[in-house]
């Protein structure tokens, strides 16, 4: 390879021509592995048995997404150069060690990766990678979601972070001034049209408002205010994809007001990603339908005054998810870690559960006994009948993106508490931010959270354009799963006082735990929704 820059150099000049193109060349040729490997998984025609090799087929292709993101990210400056070649180096690494061990499952040699040896080299030396660690990257957001940032960090600051501790320490609900204050935001009505209430004009501002909003309450607490928008969107996109005229007259303004808090009820206890499956039952009679059966996971569910239920309304095995339907549930908002309701000869009732972390808007399991729902609140209707199931998918998609977007968050509040940390604390008459492996740590740490900002981005506007369904999922399934890296070296760096409550990183490691389960587990986005459009 000519022209290559010692480390020395990388470490002072990482935006330099010879960089940028061998790094250009090395993603090339990751992805073109990834491809072979993909097509080679198709025409084996065992990939469905091969769930190991599905499942790393997905997370390199979403790694190798990101990693091309990246590279126009590297155009910006020095400091964001630098932080895109260390994402990519890191990409390589794993990329490298999986084919090491399966190249042959994958199609290809095993020295196949060999051209990017000396650049994966260079951009994961010590030095290199330890210059940016304090360097977190630049915006790249117009002066406009600029704005939209620096408003919701504000009140994330002002407003969320002060509860946030008390809130997770003894699992309380959110106070309804956070509940006030982020409708008074408007963040209730990001998704929902103008002409229902909100401030959705159709554009591609409106998802990426969206995100930013998200990501910044994230960074407060992710139960007490990164999930607040979450639960309204599903219910708002269901109820904009599929309901009545009349439907979204009663309902969309006053969820983008704030005045209906929601919940999605989908997930059983036997029955989690498998939604076809679903058993909870409605039985149509004069006026409406019964429901009866058992949800769970149903975050905000006591809270809440609107439960999104996804519930069986054609009781043979063999309809799958053309027997489902999609239902608005009203209750009445309860506090606490539990709630009974009889009316109409039927009985609605919830309890907590117990959860390690994302606490605050509490997730409930609930049982309906002969649970009256009016014939009206069926969305779409006669002609909502067997549709819930692609319904509720609209609002799902949309909640991947703002789940990597919380990641992102969660990510971002965990490296600055480290940087903090690792500037005062000293060891061996040093601050441990004077050492190379903190360096390292938080070098690598801001490469990830900045590259994973910028691919969220890059989705939502996919998004914005009918598009990025694929992509929201990819972000998701990586973006989640490096939180709980990026939170675990955060409280490495704190040593034993991460293990204390008393310092925030604890919260933050046990909050980014439940971002690969929740809106699709990281195994079944992997092997149902990405490996399986890839292998298509």
């Amino acid at each position: 390879m000519t022209d290559a820059l010692t480390h020395t150099e990388l470490a002072a000049d990482p935006s330099s021509t010879t960089l940028a193109a061998q790094g250009a060349a090395a993603v090339e040729t990751a992805l073109g592995v990834i491809a072979t490997g993909i097509a080679t998984a198709k025409a084996s025609g065992t990939a469905d048995q091969d769930q190991q090799l599905v499942y790393s087929l997905a997370h390199a292709r979403s790694a190798g997404d990101m990693a091309e993101s990246a590279l126009a990210y590297a155009k910006l400056g020095d400091v964001e150069a630098r932080l895109a070649h260390i994402f990519i180096g890191r990409f390589l690494n794993d990329l490298a060690a999986t084919i090491w061990t399966r190249s042959h499952d994958w199609g290809v040699a095993p020295d196949v990766l060999d051209a990017t040896r000396e650049y994966a080299a260079m951009v994961t030396a010590p030095a290199f990678i330890g210059a940016a660690a304090f360097t977190p990257g630049s915006s790249t957001l117009p002066d406009d979601l600029e704005m939209v940032a620096t408003t919701f960090r504000q009140f994330a600051d002002e407003q969320v972070a002060p509860h946030a501790e008390h809130i997770h320490r003894q699992d309380l609900d959110i106070p309804v001034e956070i509940i006030q204050g982020v409708a008074e935001l408007g963040c209730f009505g990001l998704s929902i049209p103008e002409a229902y209430g909100g401030s959705a004009s159709g554009s591609e501002d409106d998802y990426m408002a969206m995100v930013i909003a998200t990501e910044e309450l994230s960074t407060a607490s992710l139960g007490a205010g990164g999930s607040l928008i979450t639960r309204p969107e599903i219910l708002a996109r269901a109820i904009e994809a599929g309901g009545t005229d009349e439907q979204k007259q009663r309902w969309l303004p006053s969820i983008a007001a704030g005045d209906t808090l929601c919940a999605v009820a989908v997930t059983e206890p036997d029955f989690g990603s498998d939604v076809a499956s679903l058993k909870v039952s409605a039985t149509a009679e004069e006026g409406g339908w019964r429901l009866n059966g058992v949800k769970t996971w149903c975050t905000f569910a006591g809270r809440a005054n609107a439960l999104m239920v996804l519930a069986r309304t054609n009781p043979d095995p063999d309809a799958r998810h053309r027997g489902l339907s999609l239902f608005v549930v009203d209750k009445p908002s309860d506090d606490g870690h539990a709630f009974k309701h009889e009316a109409d000869g039927g009985t609605l009732e919830g309890r907590a559960i117990p959860t390690l972390g994302y606490r605050g808007m509490h997730s409930y399991e609930i049982s309906f006994t002969d649970w009256l729902v009016p014939a009206e609140n069926l969305i779409g209707g006669d002609e909502g009948l067997g549709r819930g199931f692609y319904l509720q998918m609209a609002g799902f998609e949309n909640g991947r993106i703002q789940t990597a977007a919380r990641a992102v968050g969660v990510m971002q509040r965990a490296w600055e508490v480290a940087a903090e940390y690792a500037r005062e604390r000293v060891v061996f008459g040093s601050p441990i931010a004077d050492y190379e492996m903190t360096q390292v740590k938080l070098g690598t740490m801001a490469a990830i959270i900045q590259v994973a900002r910028q691919y969220t981005y890059e989705v939502a506007r996919r998004m914005a354009s009918g598009d990025g369904s694929l992509e929201a999922a990819m972000a998701k399934a990586y973006v989640c799963k490096a939180a709980e890296w990026v939170t675990r070296e955060a409280m490495q760096i704190h040593g034993g006082m991460g293990y204390a409550e008393e310092y925030e990183v604890s919260r933050l490691f046990v909050d980014a735990r439940v971002l690969s389960i929740f809106e699709g587990a990281d195994e079944t986005l992997c092997l149902k929704l990405i490996g399986k459009r890839l292998l298509a």
